[in-house]
């Protein structure tokens, strides 16, 4: 019974700590500030039960980061399952979702580079979602060499590049979404599912 009361104080804990984090990241005008120490006290817990969960400050990032993921999957299960959608644009709608989670979590991402974790590469979710967008570019007809565009893609909608854009260029992210559209078309040249091109 202690060790089940243990688990479930350390499972709350978790939790405190990853939507205090996701709170501070979010609010932040300088996410490269927000510190361990004003984690734990959002939290309520102490720096050391931090330390022992996550290991350090580019741990606890990429846990936060990992726990935002689950609405980007279920977009990504959606884009999938819709099978009136045209190959075109269910790529389309696979970037478009990847790029709303990235302008609605740039401060956090921009801590993440920060902390060290600035190659998206390394991430342990990168490979998941370049296999789910080749697949999908596989499938689209006139498409070759479908493993480099969806790299080169990914590459377009970074979150450095995102956060350039929106926070020291000024751009909306409706005309951000809007130009990724064009990029798409442009990539893949004339629209051969015969509907208008970011249709």
């Amino acid at each position: 019974m202690a060790q089940r009361t243990e688990r479930a104080d350390a499972l709350r804990n978790r939790e405190a700590v990853l939507a205090a984090a996701d709170a501070l990241f979010a609010a932040s005008s300088s996410p490269h500030s927000v510190s361990m120490d004003e984690i734990a006290a959002a939290a309520g817990v102490g720096k050391g039960t931090l330390f022992r969960r996550f290991g350090d400050r580019a741990g606890l990032i990429g846990a936060v980061i990992a726990s935002r993921l689950e609405p980007l999957r279920q977009a990504v299960r959606e884009a999938q399952d819709a099978a009136d959608r045209a190959p075109r644009q269910r790529v389309l709608d696979l970037l478009d979702a990847s790029l709303r989670f990235k302008i609605e979590n740039r401060n956090l991402m921009s801590a993440a580079e920060d902390a060290g974790l600035s190659s998206p590469y390394r991430a342990g979710h990168y490979g998941w979602w370049h296999e789910t967008l080749r697949t999908a570019l596989e499938q689209v007809p006139g498409v070759r060499a479908a493993d480099f565009t969806a790299h080169a893609l990914l590459a377009a909608i970074r979150a450095d590049l995102v956060a350039h854009l929106i926070d020291e260029r000024n751009m909306t992210p409706e005309a951000l979404r809007s130009s990724l559209a064009a990029h798409v078309d442009n990539v893949l040249g004339a629209d051969s599912d015969g509907g208008p091109p970011g249709a």
